[in-house]
């Protein structure tokens, strides 16, 4: 029986067996086209095939949505904000009081003389003083800070190439 004639009852065309025939087609690739879904059912009319994706199925066709991860730093940060409004707007200074933020630095535990700091009185004729040259890497300590409205959460000091 074909469905190419106009006329033709389409509740005598559309059967649980077809119905679930086309769901498993759709199953088994979601990216399809009513064109795509049209090569397996040939004798069926793609308006027809549209109608039994959208109604007996309950089908749409929806675009994927973009997610933070694959953003940029910029647009992170811009959503960041947006949502920051959004709260400040629905909770007030309430919300204000909950957020934290921190910061790290490096700190070098020696701390070499500046050119300045080095400066003798000598006589004339003596000789130069002398200054070892310091270590290229020398022991530095990461500090990480944490804190809110109310002050300081946390210190933590780190030595390079310790474990956390």
């Amino acid at each position: 029986m074909s469905t190419t004639r106009s006329g033709v009852d389409r509740s005598a065309v559309i059967t649980e067996e077809l119905v679930r025939c086309i769901d498993e087609k759709v199953r088994s690739n979601r990216r399809f086209t009513i064109s795509d879904l049209s090569m397996n059912f040939q004798n069926i009319l793609l308006s027809l095939l549209h109608e039994i994706v959208t109604e007996p199925l309950h089908y749409k066709k929806l675009c994927s949505r973009w997610v933070p991860k694959t953003l940029t730093d910029d647009q992170k940060r811009k959503l960041m904000v947006l949502e920051f409004l959004q709260r400040y707007a629905t909770e007030g200074n309430d919300f204000l009081k909950r957020i934290g933020t921190g910061d790290e630095t490096w700190i070098c535990s020696e701390t070499p003389e500046t050119k300045r700091q080095t400066l003798e009185w000598r006589h004339t004729g003596s000789p130069n003083p002398e200054k070892s040259k310091p270590p290229l890497f020398s022991k530095k300590i990461m500090c990480t800070v944490f804190w809110d409205c109310q002050g300081i959460l946390l210190v933590d000091l780190t030595a390079v190439n310790q474990h956390y």
